[in-house]
């Protein structure tokens, strides 16, 4: 028995684990870093313990704090919700150590499923389908090459230890398996430690399926029905609903058969997912299996009634399931989507930045699991999902309208976010028909204009400049004290957008605004305006906008789109040539994990210098001008701060030169 939880993590899953241990009575503990001090989740716990600094090797991964924590405060119980220690057979190991019960599956269970080949051959001997493949720890590529001949090209190279695409590679060629072998290994190696690889068939245009599955210490399993967890970018879920449109009765029946068998076969304990590939002919494969709690859980408990949480926090204090198979239901469809501070525009690359507004829009069948407030920013410390917005409907297409309107009206104003791109895919006739595959965002969403550079239409634009001129921001308040109703010519403002600039020029004509955007024109009217919303009719049209100003910096929300302008007003002119000042900075904390310069070396504007990798991804820093290599400050391997000089470019003394004459 235990009284009081200690949830080993931050963000959303550990506000939402929070939120039922507290409703069951008990207490509850937080562990922060640095950089989480003042964030939701140790708000909402009784209790919260520093762990360390803000990078998670220090804290959120540090196992001998995290005991620590619960010494302090007398938890005796440890949630660890997922990622961090989640996965962690060491940790559970040392927690029953020190007394502490591990709410999750056995070590073991932990260790055979974290390994792609143990655990796939554990499968095969268990009855549970396998996809065709080869495991070997040879090094040397020729027994590889003669296993993938008898395989069939095309082959999906995997590390045996990994997940979330790492150290995995899809080869369709012999020629290039023994190269993109050795790139694989030297990832895994690199990612987890471990260079251990498998080898199996490719399945083209899968289906990726998981079933959710429950285990009591008594010995008895169930499972909870599936979610289709098909578009992913980079082999990550973008987007996951149950139950799965292209799954019927006798193949939910099927999988959760041997989703069960999976769980029995390897003495599961607590909650876990059976993840499965599915073929065009609906074959299904297993995966691999996710020992702890999913992001995408909350799709289960709307659909089933369920909180997993609660079986989970009741297993783990050696209670029996409550229920048997037969008295699991299914009814209506939920959807849910993963809000991710990111631009899809530049290759889903994570973004840092403040959250000046935050307000998810709520109603019928809207859940939003979040763990932020207005104030934070996404720091680049942990991984950049913001929250999850979850849809249920008494169908799968209400429950797809609501998340569409839930997505286009809910603020989030200050860093780049997906929730455009995110209400673009459910919107595609593609997933709306139910195809969607694990191909659908390379192939039928590939030219989406979510996937380029936002540039906002002439009404946006418009829009902004109202804004802008009304708050008194463009130039002296007294200059527009009271928006006088007979401006005596037109008010010119140039907005900034990226690269693009626009002037946009005001006249007000008792009221009724023109705003002339290049040939175009737009009449606007303002109906209502407070500290942070604008009412106005738009070329006829009535509608709302909600905005934010920091500075010269307008953000702005305006029909399912977040949009950032910079007044350029009265910032002086720049040449159309001109280029930038040499410095390459990082973009962010993060490590250097290659250097590809020397100095001395001669280097072109967009050229690739050093790669960073933070938050999970590696980021190209380039050149920003033409000209030569001087003064390279880091090497691989450092860890640098944002905006921190790593090297400079020396432009050429002849076009220094040039431009100082031109001037």
């Amino acid at each position: 028995m235990f009284n009081k939880v200690l949830i080993a993590n931050r963000g959303e899953i550990a506000v939402r684990i929070n939120r039922t241990a507290q409703a069951m009575g008990y207490r509850t503990v937080a562990v922060f870093s640095d950089a989480d001090r003042d964030a939701p989740h140790v708000r909402v716990a009784d209790e919260a313990v520093r762990v360390g600094p803000a990078p998670a090797g220090e804290s959120y991964l540090n196992i001998e704090a995290i005991l620590e924590a619960a010494r302090l405060t007398g938890a005796d119980a440890i949630h660890p919700g997922y990622g961090f220690l989640s996965e962690n057979a060491a940790f559970v190991s040392a927690c029953a150590e020190h007394g502490i019960t591990f709410i999750g599956p056995p070590a073991h269970a932990m260790e055979l499923m974290g390994s792609k080949r143990r655990s796939k051959e554990a499968m095969a001997e268990a009855g549970v389908p396998t996809v065709p493949g080869f495991q070997s720890a040879e090094t040397d590529p020729s027994p590889w090459q003669k296993a993938a001949e008898e395989i069939g090209y095309p082959v999906m190279i995997k590390a045996s230890a990994g997940g979330g695409g790492r150290g995995m590679r899809l080869v369709h060629e012999p020629d290039k398996l023994a190269d993109e072998l050795a790139r694989a290994r030297s990832e895994a190696e690199s990612a987890f430690g471990d260079g251990e690889l498998i080898l199996e068939k490719a399945i083209v245009r899968p289906r990726h399926i998981e079933i959710q599955v429950f285990a009591d210490q008594q010995g008895h399993a169930i499972h909870l029905g599936e979610r289709d967890c098909s578009v992913q970018r980079r082999h990550q879920k973008v987007v996951e609903e149950a139950p799965s449109p292209f799954v019927d009765e006798s193949m939910r029946q099927a999988m959760g058969d041997a989703a069960v068998k999976a769980a029995q076969a390897c003495g599961y304990v607590g909650a876990g997912t059976v993840e499965f590939i599915v073929d065009e002919a609906r074959n299904f494969y297993f995966l691999e299996m996710n020992t702890r709690l999913q992001v995408e859980h909350p799709v289960t408990e709307e659909v089933t009634g369920l909180d997993l949480v609660e079986l989970q926090l009741r297993v783990a204090q050696s209670e029996p399931l409550p229920l048997q198979q037969s008295d699991v239901r299914i009814q209506g469809h939920a959807i849910e989507v993963r809000l991710y501070a990111e631009d899809p525009a530049q290759g889903y690359m994570p973004q840092t930045g403040p959250l000046h507004r935050w307000r998810p829009a709520l109603g019928d069948g809207i859940r939003v699991d979040d763990g932020i407030r207005e104030g934070n920013a996404v720091t680049p410390h942990y991984d950049p999902m913001i929250a999850k917005v979850v849809a249920r409907g008494q169908d799968r297409d209400s429950a797809r309208r609501r998340l569409i309107r839930s997505l286009e009206d809910t603020v989030l104003l200050g860093v780049t976010h997906n929730a455009w791109f995110l209400s673009r895919i459910l919107a595609h006739e593609t997933f709306a028909a139910g195809e969607a595959t694990t191909a659908f965002l390379e192939t039928e969403f590939q030219g989406d204009p979510s996937l380029s550079p936002l540039e906002p239409t002439t009404a946006e634009l418009a829009l902004a400049a109202l804004i802008l001129y009304r708050t008194g921001t463009t130039g002296p308040l007294e200059d527009h004290a009271g928006w006088s109703n007979s401006l005596p010519s037109a008010c010119p403002i140039q907005l900034a957008t990226g690269e693009h600039q626009q002037w946009v020029r005001l006249t007000d004509q008792r009221g009724l605004i023109e705003a002339q955007v290049g040939e175009i024109r737009h009449e606007l009217r303002i109906e209502s305006q407070d500290a942070n919303e604008l009412v106005v009719t738009l070329d006829g049209v009535r509608q709302k906008s909600q905005y934010q100003i920091v500075g010269s910096t307008l953000y702005c929300h305006a029909k399912g789109r977040a949009l950032r302008f910079e007044d350029t007003t009265h910032a002086p002119a720049r040449r159309a040539d001109e280029q930038g000042s040499g410095e390459v900075r990082a973009t962010m904390d993060g490590a250097v994990v290659e250097v590809s310069v020397t100095e001395g070396d001669r280097v072109q504007a967009g050229q690739t210098l050093a790669v960073l990798e933070a938050m999970k991804m590696e980021h190209p820093l380039r050149a920003d001008r033409d000209g030569e290599i001087t003064g390279v400050r880091v090497s691989t391997g450092d860890q640098v701060r944002t905006r921190q000089i790593l090297m400079t470019v020396t432009a050429d003394a002849s076009r220094d030169a040039e431009s100082n004459n031109d001037k």
